[in-house]
C-alpha cells in the first residue's frame, strides 16, 4: 500500500494537465447524466480497490504517512471522500469525518497544503467543507477563496466552482447548525424550517 495509489486513482493527470479536469470531475462529484447504475458501479470499484487502505487506516497501520503532504492527503481521501462512495446513504459515510478532519486541521498547522497542487489543497480543505461547525465552514471559506486567487490562469473558473460550493455549504450550517440532508441517514429528528427545506428539493450531495 503506497499514497501514491491512492492519489493516482483520484487525480491521475489532472494533476498536470488541467484539460482532463471534465473526467476527474465526474468520478469525484458524478455527472447530470449518471444512472444509479452508473454511480453503483463507480461505487464498488472504489470498494474493491481501496477497501483494505480503509481498513489498514482504521486500524492506524498507515499513521505514518501523514509525515508527507502526500501521504496526508492520501489519508484524508480515505476518511473523507472514499467513504461517501463506498458507504453512500450509511451513516458509515460520515463516520470518519472527525477524524478527517483532525488530519486536516494538524496538516493546516503544519503548511503542507502549501505543498501540493491547486486541485489536491481543495481536496485537503474538503473535510472543513462537510464539518457541520460554523467556524469550520468560514475558515473553508477562506481557504478556498485564497487558493481561487492563487490560481494560474486556465484555473480561476474551475477553482472558484470550488469555492461557491463551499459558500454554500457554508450557508447552509449558518442556516441550520448543520447539513438537514444528512438527518435521516443518522436518524436525526428534522426541525419543521429542515423538513420544509428538505421538502422544497434541497440537495442530498449524492447521499439522498
Amino acid at each position: 500500500m503506497s499514497p501514491d495509489a491512492v492519489l493516482e486513482y483520484w487525480f491521475a493527470d489532472v494533476r498536470d494537465d488541467p484539460s482532463a479536469l471534465p473526467g476527474r470531475m465526474r468520478l469525484w462529484f458524478g455527472g447530470d447524466d449518471d444512472t444509479a447504475t452508473d454511480v453503483a458501479a463507480r461505487d464498488s470499484s472504489l470498494a474493491e480497490r481501496f477497501g483494505p487502505y480503509m481498513a489498514a487506516r482504521d486500524m492506524g497501520q498507515l499513521d505514518h504517512w501523514a509525515s508527507s503532504a502526500s501521504g496526508r492527503l492520501a489519508l484524508i481521501l480515505l476518511t473523507d471522500q472514499f467513504p461517501r462512495s463506498i458507504y453512500r446513504g450509511l451513516p458509515e459515510a460520515f463516520a470518519r469525518d472527525a477524524e478527517a478532519r483532525r488530519l486536516c486541521v494538524a496538516g493546516l498547522d503544519l503548511g503542507q497544503d502549501r505543498e501540493l497542487g491547486p486541485f489536491e489543497r481543495a481536496f485537503f480543505y474538503m473535510p472543513l467543507e462537510h464539518s457541520e461547525s460554523l467556524a469550520d465552514q468560514e475558515h473553508c471559506v477562506a481557504l478556498f477563496t485564497a487558493l481561487a486567487h492563487e490560481a494560474s490562469e486556465g484555473l480561476g473558473d474551475a477553482l472558484s466552482g470550488f469555492t461557491r460550493h463551499a459558500v454554500f455549504h457554508h450557508d447552509i450550517v449558518a442556516r441550520f447548525g448543520r447539513f438537514p440532508h444528512r438527518n435521516r441517514t443518522l436518524a436525526r429528528t428534522s426541525t419543521a424550517e429542515e423538513a420544509a427545506y428538505l421538502a422544497g428539493g434541497a440537495p442530498s450531495f449524492g447521499q439522498g
